[in-house]
């Protein structure tokens, strides 16, 4: 039993994304959380190319019906992926994060959740595996600036946050898993909503327990600004289909930089702040609502540390005098984000030495 988690942690080490190996083995117990045996011994199979059932029943030496009813049971936990083929589905393992650590945190409940969150921070901290994770280039998220804290003419086309909704027809708004699992190992720094997690689809979909509306959507988008949450979304300029609002205390990318010294553990907007020291009233909301601890405020004057500034824009919305500003950075600068998911996927695998 124990080899088919093995093979199953390489698997996802794999991926583009990765899922770092530890001395402690505490990724195994993970994912004995995530995966019941049986689903383990078809799981460790699949890579990130799509593929039917029959195939991946031959190399798995398993019965092709059960097979294809274990893969469909992993596509409703949210641990393996599926589409349409032709004329039947296709499946392949979903990454761990962004993918089936959030599924699987979303669905548990009682006891095994207390204990999943528990041994998620081990595996974060103690073990290293959000570090493994957040190093390699590019990053899995990016930030966007804050809705107006920038000058329109500015605001590249994949930094328009509100833009990414257009077209889309259905809405969800759920927990923020972060701050889930701060809850659960109450460890939990800030009073920031849980129910923070936006995404959409560019189809009509049944409503449930998190559907929201547009204008709801949109309404949210405002107040998780106005409360000061860093907006970041795939690194990606095209697919986005979701917004996490973060905070640097319990979200595991800016924790990358307020915890672990990772300056790049998401990508940062191609802008940056700066303080007008003759505005500026000295009054620190800026730096209280600066997330990467980026802003310092000494002799009455707020000071941006550029180095650390992630061109979130909060200090830029909040500031009463109109002293902070958010900047585009010079030409040579900016870093336009992979094309689409499929770009994204091959570069980072070079960078990880997968190819």
């Amino acid at each position: 039993m124990t080899e088919a988690y093995e093979d199953l942690a390489e698997a996802l080490r794999r991926l583009p994304n990765g899922f770092c190996r530890t001395g402690s083995g505490v990724e195994i117990e993970i994912l004995k959380i995530m995966f019941t045996p049986e689903e383990a011994g078809i799981a460790r199979v699949l890579s990130d190319g799509w593929e039917p059932a029959g195939t991946i029943a031959t190399r798995a030496g398993t019965e092709a019906v059960r097979t294809k009813a274990l893969l469909k049971d992993m596509v409703r936990k949210g641990t393996v992926l599926a589409k349409a083929g032709e004329g039947e589905l296709l499946f392949r393992l979903d990454k761990f994060i962004v993918g089936s650590y959030e599924s699987t945190m979303f669905g548990l409940e009682g006891d095994v959740a207390h204990r999943f969150a528990h041994l998620m921070e081990e595996y974060f901290v103690e073990s290293g595996g959000l570090a493994d994770m957040m190093r390699p280039d590019p990053a899995i998220h990016r930030v966007v600036p804050a809705h107006g804290a920038t000058k329109s003419e500015w605001i590249l086309p994949y930094d328009d946050v509100k833009a990414f909704l257009e077209g889309a027809k259905s809405f969800n708004l759920r927990d923020c898993v972060c701050r889930k699992q701060q809850d659960l190992v109450g460890a939990r720094k800030c009073d920031f909503p849980r129910r923070s997690c936006l995404s959409w689809a560019p189809v009509e979909r049944p409503a449930g327990k998190y559907s929201v509306s547009r204008e709801e959507a949109l309404a949210f988008l405002d107040e998780a600004e106005r409360t000061g949450l860093v907006h970041t979304v795939s690194n990606v300029a095209k697919g986005i289909n979701y917004v996490c609002n973060c905070c640097g205390c319990c979200c595991g990318i800016l924790r990358g930089i307020t915890e672990f010294g990772l300056s790049e553990s998401v990508a940062h907007a191609n802008y940056y702040a700066a303080v007008d020291a003759d505005s500026c009233s000295g009054c620190g909301l800026c730096q209280d609502r600066c997330q990467v601890h980026a802003v310092t405020v000494g002799d009455g004057v707020a000071v941006v540390d550029r180095a650390r500034c992630i061109g979130c824009g909060l200090c830029v919305t909040a500031c009463a005098t109109g002293a902070a500003e958010l900047h585009l950075k010079p030409e040579h600068e900016i870093v336009e984000p992979p094309a689409d998911f499929g770009v994204w996927s091959q570069t980072r695998k070079r960078n990880r030495g997968l190819e």
